[in-house]
C-alpha cells in the first residue's frame, strides 16, 4: 500500500512516537511504499535550522531513500488550490496533501487536524499526535 507522510509524522518520528516508529520500520522493511511532499522536506529543514528539531540531516537523507518525493507540478498546484478553497485548510497543508494524493497515497499519516477534514473514498487520514 502507498502511504503518505506529512511533516508532523517525521517530527513525531524524531520524538520517538511509537506509532511513527512502527510505520517507518514497516516501510524500511518493504512492507509498504511511501510518498512525501517536497514541501515536507523544506519544513523539516527549516525546523532544524530554527533548532526546533534535531537529527534533521540524517532524516533528510533517509526520506528520499525510503519514499518517493512528490515535486510540485501544475496538477498538484491546481488540486491544492481546490482543497484549500473547498475545505478551508491552510495553503501549505493543502499543497502537502495534494502531493500525497497525487502520489496515490491510500493512508496518510499526520499530526495535523486540518488534514482530517479531507475525505475521499479509498484514502484514510491517520492522526498520530499524542494526547
Amino acid at each position: 500500500m502507498m502511504i503518505g507522510f506529512d511533516t508532523g509524522f517525521f517530527v513525531e518520528l524524531l520524538r520517538a512516537n511509537n506509532k511513527a516508529i512502527e510505520v517507518w520500520e514497516k516501510l524500511i522493511e518493504g512492507e509498504d511504499d511511501g510518498v512525501v511532499s517536497c514541501l515536507s522536506l523544506f519544513e523539516l529543514e527549516r525546523l532544524g535550522l530554527k533548532g526546533a528539531i534535531g537529527e534533521v540531516e540524517t532524516l533528510l537523507e533517509s526520506i528520499p531513500a525510503v519514499c518517493r518525493v512528490m515535486w510540485l507540478d501544475f496538477e498538484s498546484l491546481s488540486l491544492a488550490a481546490r482543497l484549500s478553497h473547498g475545505i478551508g485548510i491552510p495553503s501549505m497543508d493543502s499543497l502537502i496533501l495534494a502531493g500525497l494524493v497525487s502520489g496515490e497515497a491510500r493512508a496518510i499519516y499526520t499530526t495535523d487536524k486540518h488534514l482530517e477534514q479531507y475525505s475521499r473514498e479509498g484514502i484514510i487520514i491517520i492522526n498520530i499526535k499524542p494526547g
